[in-house]
């Protein structure tokens, strides 16, 4: 086998809701939209996040994220109106985590 990339995926009610929320704190608008309910953020070749609607299945995902300035991230959500409890020991380094409006988990790790 020989991945080549991953998209984490988060799963939600309203993708309008959802788009608004993400745009916040990716900072940015989508990248690509491939087909209807799904919105897909790249951070590089091969890798992102896509934020698809599936009412039924909404508010039980995790994705995980490493950011390279975890405290300017913190300092931009605060300043965007997200809460969070700023960056907190874990995993032998600092993670913060966040909750979008249907309850999936981004978790932002770095040192």
């Amino acid at each position: 086998m020989s991945v080549q990339g991953v998209l984490a995926q988060a799963t939600v009610r309203d993708l309008t809701r959802a788009e608004a929320w993400y745009e916040t704190v990716f900072g940015a608008p989508p990248g690509a939209r491939p087909m209807n309910g799904l919105l897909e953020w790249h951070f590089g070749a091969g890798f992102g996040v896509q934020v698809w609607a599936e009412p039924d299945r909404a508010g039980h995902s995790t994705v995980v994220l490493s950011e390279t300035d975890l405290d300017g991230l913190s300092a931009r959500l605060t300043r965007a109106g997200i809460e969070h409890p700023g960056p907190q020991p874990g995993g032998g380094q600092r993670v913060l985590q966040v909750f979008d409006p249907d309850g999936n988990r981004l978790v932002f790790t770095g040192a």
